[in-house]
């Protein structure tokens, strides 16, 4: 069985530029796969000053892109929301309180909400900051895909009342993240943003490290970061690095760094996209701790976990290049086998199915689509 061809509206934060922002190849990974499953997709981006000079995609092949200016100029594509199966809200979107009830106000079909930042989206709800999503929505939308499982689900349907809090993981675009020949040119890397709730454990799993082993050749690379910041002089500085060299810059790394923001190690179950991105590159990886880590990873051998500079200077200085190699191998295979957007993508399609069911079956006015026999 499979879904007959989907017409997906997707308002999300960008998919244009990937500059200071995760989103926007966690969309490009998915929608490619999802267009690819045979539906059409229809990406719709506010147009903001500071992601212009920036854009990496601004022609998708896989999906139609259109920015708009302000909520107003949404009419435009009315009846495309109104004739949609499915309209996808996404976390971080301007205006997006309004945004969401608008399309709620509009759409025919399916309306989900794809939190990217949940933790962050409910710390910022606890704290009464509705920046994008108010707490009264999450009832409203038809489906709540959230970028963390395991508790946080069960959270966003009891005291939410989510009718379908679903765990849509990021992905990676296997065929864009793969090994590639580059001389390696540092023992540890980074590959991130600039957060400053990130900062005091990449100053202790990186710069610390850096500080006490001169001859330790490391990078940071990614925009934002403050100029008054000091980096030992063995810490390269990349200011960006675009998805498509994001092979080649981890191909360089005998290792990489995964560094995970205060909220989501509190959530537990959020691993970042970089995560997947660099174990499809076949990197090892040290990461930081946090709950459910151990469902996408089997530490000590896909991946290495440090809580503290002497780990990160004990896995640099005994792991031997046939050992790094072969977590790296691991590492990618498990990927491979579960965390690809293909993967993601069939996830997705068969959230919306259960959705549209399930909206039909509370009879809500909500035109829903139909499972047909696969030819």
């Amino acid at each position: 069985m499979t879904a007959r061809p989907m017409k997906l509206v997707v308002l999300g934060l960008s998919l244009s530029s990937s500059w200071g922002n995760g989103h926007a190849t966690t969309y490009r990974a998915l929608l490619k796969a999802f267009a690819a499953r045979g539906h059409d997709v229809l990406f719709l981006e506010r147009d903001v000053p500071w992601y212009a000079p920036h854009r990496d995609l601004a022609e998708p092949d896989f999906c139609r892109l259109a920015l708009y200016r302000g909520l107003a100029d949404l009419e435009d594509w009315r009846r495309e929301i109104e004739n949609a199966d499915a309209v996808i809200v996404g976390s971080y979107v301007p205006d997006g309180v309004d945004v969401g009830r608008w399309v709620k106000d509009t759409a025919h079909g399916v309306v989900a909400f794809y939190d990217i930042d949940t933790p962050v989206t409910l710390a910022k709800l606890k704290a009464g900051d509705e920046e994008y999503l108010a707490a009264d929505q999450i009832a409203d939308y038809d489906l709540y895909l959230s970028f963390t499982g395991g508790p946080t689900l069960d959270l966003l349907e009891t005291r939410y009342g989510s009718p379908a809090a679903r765990a849509l993981y990021c992905s990676v675009d296997a065929e864009a993240y793969r090994p590639v020949g580059a001389t390696r040119k540092w023992d540890l890397s980074y590959l991130g943003t600039y957060s400053d709730d990130r900062q005091p454990t990449l100053d202790r799993l990186l710069v610390e490290p850096a500080r006490r082993a001169p001859a330790l050749r490391a990078c940071v690379a990614g925009p934002q970061y403050p100029a008054e910041l000091e980096w030992p002089p063995n810490v390269e500085r990349i200011d960006h690095v675009g998805p498509k060299d994001h092979p080649r810059f981890y191909a360089a790394s005998r290792f990489t760094l995964n560094v995970t923001r205060q909220d989501m190690i509190a959530a537990g179950f959020s691993p970042s996209v970089r995560l997947f991105e660099a174990a499809a590159c076949g990197t090892p990886i040290v990461s930081d701790r946090w709950s459910g880590l151990d469902t996408i990873f089997e530490p000590g051998r896909e991946i290495i976990l440090a809580d503290s500079p002497e780990d990160v200077l004990t896995a640099l200085s005994e792991t031997g290049e046939q050992e790094r190699d072969a977590i790296g191998q691991r590492g990618r295979a498990r990927i491979l086998a579960g965390h690809t957007a293909p993967h993601r993508a069939a996830e997705l399609e068969a959230h919306l199915l259960e959705a549209g069911a399930g909206a039909r079956a509370r009879s809500l006015p909500t035109r829903t689509f139909d499972q047909v026999e696969a030819v």
